[in-house]
């Protein structure tokens, strides 16, 4: 795709459609690393790594991929951090990233232009040689009912019928993404009101 799209006698309208074919492999890759990541879920073949790596490096990751996303749909993003942060833990970086993306970049899908999408960072308690990271994401989006909230982490759940055509979800981030906030020994909130936003800690 890129070779074809970087090909100086491409016109306009031939890299049009290999962007839009670009973003529909895209599409399909995103859905079937869902199914995959379900199918491990519910085999308990899901692994959490135990290894050092720097949060810090892991935020910028997720901070340069969603104000990319946030700026190109007219959307302003922060992220805070609120005391201290230590540069290294042992964890597993690649899900902890898959969390992060999961939930802000649902903030990013479901806000309309002009809102607002913000991550708070901060560290609780600790014991045991353990620590306690607490993340608050929020966004000031289209919300969710609170008859939808008890099923909003079930597999293919989706609050319209309409979410799929209009937003391509598969509905199975969410119950991936609190399966594996759980098998890292942690738990997820939410909350939320329609038409005035969604906040997830």
């Amino acid at each position: 795709n890129n070779i074809a799209y970087n090909d100086p006698t491409a016109s306009e309208k031939v890299k049009e459609y290999l962007t839009k074919i670009g973003d529909s492999a895209q599409h399909l890759l995103g859905i079937i690393n869902d199914i995959l990541d379900m199918s491990r879920i519910e085999s308990g073949r899901m692994v959490i790594k135990s290894e050092e790596f720097s949060f810090s490096k892991s935020l910028e990751q997720v901070n340069t991929i969603i104000s990319g996303q946030c700026s190109e749909k007219g959307l302003k993003y922060e992220c805070r951090i609120s005391g201290k942060i230590d540069d290294y833990y042992i964890g597993d970086a690649m899900k902890l990233r898959q969390i992060m993306i999961n939930i802000l970049g649902n903030a990013v899908k479901f806000t309309p232009k002009g809102g607002s999408v913000e991550l708070f960072v901060e560290e609780g308690s600790r014991f045991d040689g353990r620590a306690v990271l607490k993340l608050i994401f929020k966004d000031s989006g289209i919300g969710m009912s609170k008859e939808y909230l008890p099923r909003l982490f079930n597999t293919f759940s989706q609050e319209d019928s309409s979410t799929t055509t209009k937003y391509g979800s598969t509905g199975l981030g969410m119950a991936i993404t609190k399966s594996i906030v759980e098998l890292m020994n942690g738990q997820i909130d939410v909350e939320s009101e329609k038409g005035k936003g969604t906040v997830f800690t």
